[in-house]
């Protein structure tokens, strides 16, 4: 029987004192998070990308903390470093020249990244690499990022979850998904940066999504920016409620769990404005379809 996890992006928040937490301060919010909720993305370690001759990656001290945080039966999801998926620098300034990446989609970085996450293993659920916007400086074409990415999948460990995120609209098409298919890829839906709305693209694809064995869905927000400014980063309350759009969401995750598909389900404070809050809702929808 498919499953559902839902769970946030990250979760060291002292705002959620009384919605998830015992305390602001001065607890291990990893434990007490995992109390509530059965799954978390890691979002940290996907900041690795400095310079040309260095690359952060986790430091075995916080992965093993975060092991001894959690029992056995809890799921971490976790971003692949940027150093990986960033085809060239960011900019400092847009006028800048454009500097490849030497890292750009590893094996050996990515091997080392694999490395660090070895106390975690048994809780290791999908790792995502997550791609940028790419304009045709970064990348031709879409067919060349999937050749590039198939040669990298052949050359990486096998045993592990791997799954995919695009920042291009327009390439979430029938060859994306294919292709997610044909290389053992899961594919991860991000609900906001501008993206197409991430139940159509379901709806005109779902015959190759049904397929898969696993789907994570990041709910994000459009405007970060803004979402800050309104909460004065205080994540404690529901400020921008998208009602229809998170039945939408759950109507997708039940048609994908209902037809032997696991579903994780990752929400971000910058959705509605509180994480805790919006799973909340999630979860009192989903009861409300269940019926009596």
């Amino acid at each position: 029987m498919a499953r559902l996890r839902i769970g946030t992006c990250s979760w060291k928040y002292p705002s959620w004192h009384e919605l998830v937490y015992s305390a602001p301060q001065g607890i291990n919010y990893l434990e007490e998070y995992a109390r509530r909720y059965d799954t978390v993305e890691v979002d940290q370690w996907f900041w690795s990308l400095f310079a040309e001759d260095s690359v952060n990656l986790p430091r075995l001290a916080d992965v093993e903390a975060y092991r001894q945080a959690v029992p056995d039966d809890f799921l971490f999801t976790a971003k692949v470093p940027n150093s990986i998926t960033l085809t060239h620098f960011y900019k400092k300034k847009k006028s800048d020249p454009l500097r490849l990446n030497p890292h750009f989609l590893s094996p050996v970085v990515f091997e080392a990244f694999l490395s660090a996450l070895e106390p975690l293993q048994d809780t290791l659920g999908p790792l995502l690499f997550q791609f940028e916007y790419l304009n045709k400086q970064k990348m031709v074409s879409q067919g060349r990022l999937q050749d590039l990415f198939a040669a990298f999948v052949s050359r990486i460990p096998a045993g592990y979850t791997y799954g995919m995120e695009l920042r291009n609209g327009p390439w979430l098409n029938e060859s994306y998904f294919r292709f997610l298919l044909d290389n053992g890829l899961i594919p991860v839906f991000l609900q906001g940066y501008w993206m197409p709305g991430i139940v159509e693209v379901f709806r005109d694809h779902r015959d190759l999504i049904l397929q898969q064995e696993t789907v994570v869905i990041r709910l994000h927000g459009t405007d970060r920016k803004e979402m800050e400014e309104r909460t004065g980063k205080r994540w404690d309350r529901i400020v921008v409620p998208r009602d229809d759009e998170l039945a939408a969401v759950t109507g997708m995750v039940e048609d994908l769990v209902d037809h032997g598909v696991d579903v994780i389900l990752n929400v971000n404070n910058h959705y509605e404005g509180s994480a805790p809050g919006t799973i909340d809702r999630i979860r009192a929808l989903l009861k409300k379809a269940a019926g009596p």
